[in-house]
């Protein structure tokens, strides 16, 4: 890979927020004869957990939004739905952690829509292609994908090795986002609380 195709597949990484934070991801560096398959063809390629999970999360958005314009009269179906979806993101939750391999686990230093990197103990070549399933469990949703190797930077006796989103579904990189900026929330609530606190 030329230093201009570098620079540009570092760039797109960047070109979505990114926040720190440890994700447990699986990943499985590829051979040099794997064909990336298209977009619309990722789907035949994703274990059936990962499609119930895609689906599932994009289900809850369409049934609650038309239910928050009936106002007042909604307030305890949205509640009685909410709990629903909460047994559900439960189910979810263990049916994906099922497809969590101990031998190809990684922890992620930060995340987000265009890439992520994580810690390993051994290095990766740039342009290494790999596939990815990211565990999600505070959505609980889980993303599969095929990611390509941009960076990968010795830091003590491990490597942070940097993925840049290859072929990804367009929901599960909405996802991803929403993750990013879900956690950025919690942080910023939990800082402003530690503040309040210490005023007192």
């Amino acid at each position: 890979m030329d230093s201009i195709g570098s620079e540009q597949k570092k760039a797109q990484y960047h070109e979505f927020f990114t926040i720190k934070h440890k994700l447990n991801v699986n990943m499985q560096p590829l051979g040099d004869d794997f064909l990336l398959p298209d977009q619309q063809d990722l789907a035949e390629h994703m274990p059936y957990a990962f499609k119930i999970a895609a689906e599932m999360s994009g289900a809850d958005s369409k049934i609650l939004r038309p239910l928050k314009n009936l106002g007042e009269y909604a307030v305890e179906l949205v509640e009685f739905l909410n709990q629903q979806n909460k047994k559900i993101d439960l189910m979810m939750s263990y049916i994906l952690q099922q497809q969590d391999d101990s031998a190809n686990r990684f922890h992620t230093i930060e995340f987000g829509g265009g890439g992520l990197t994580l810690v390993s103990p051994s290095p990766l070549q740039v342009g290494q292609m790999v596939e990815l399933k990211i565990f999600l469990a505070d959505e609980a949703a889980g993303v599969f994908c095929y990611a390509e190797v941009i960076n990968c930077e010795q830091v003590e006796q491990h490597h942070h090795i940097s993925l840049l989103f290859s072929c990804i579904r367009e929901p599960d990189q909405e996802l991803l986002v929403r993750a990013s900026l879900h956690v950025q929330t919690l942080e910023l609530r939990a800082r402003a609380k530690q503040q309040k606190n210490e005023k007192q």
